[in-house]
């Protein structure tokens, strides 16, 4: 597709926490029901493998008008540096970075709709694909900031009740 439609993006909150504290919680993709607006919950395909680079993980996710089911492969594991994921293997990248920042850790969430999901979109959806797309892009464009607000609030509410999330 040749027109100028935003295909990746990324946003960044500051959060009280160090980035160790905070990777430990957003790779636990068991627990991503609690701050994600469309996926309600993952589990891992084999728990043997969870948090690795390799490893496979199923997303239920909902919306009002339809429930949908995604398998992805983690392609990025470093503790406190970045968690990051692939859906379909190919299609969508998602991750979180993290880096230092004066009152805690910056934590940036990026979304790419990677050049085969995009392909796979225009298979599956033929001359409505681009309207596909543009709903997905706008689900990303939307979720990333209520994403990262639930983060914050997740992991300082945490921290004041007690664990140390700082050190």
């Amino acid at each position: 597709m040749s027109d100028t439609r935003i295909l990746s993006h990324q946003e960044s909150v500051i959060v009280e926490a160090s980035a160790a504290f905070l990777y430990d919680l957003l790779s636990d993709i068991t627990r991503t029901g609690e701050w994600s607006p469309v996926c309600a919950s993952c589990w891992w395909d084999d728990e043997a493998e969870a948090g690795r680079v390799g490893a496979w993980f199923t997303g239920r996710n909902q919306l009002p008008h339809r429930t949908w089911e995604t398998r992805s492969e983690v392609v990025t594991a470093e503790r406190g540096r970045e968690f990051a994921w692939v859906v379909g293997g190919s299609f969508v990248r998602w991750g979180f970075s993290f880096d230092a920042a004066e009152t805690g850790t910056r934590v940036t969430e990026s979304w790419d709709f990677l050049p085969d999901g995009i392909a796979m979109f225009e298979e599956k959806f033929g001359e409505d694909a681009h309207a596909q797309i543009t709903d997905r892009t706008q689900q990303a464009l939307d979720g990333i900031p209520k994403t990262l607000a639930a983060i914050k609030r997740i992991a300082e509410v945490t921290i004041g009740s007690g664990e140390q999330a700082l050190a």
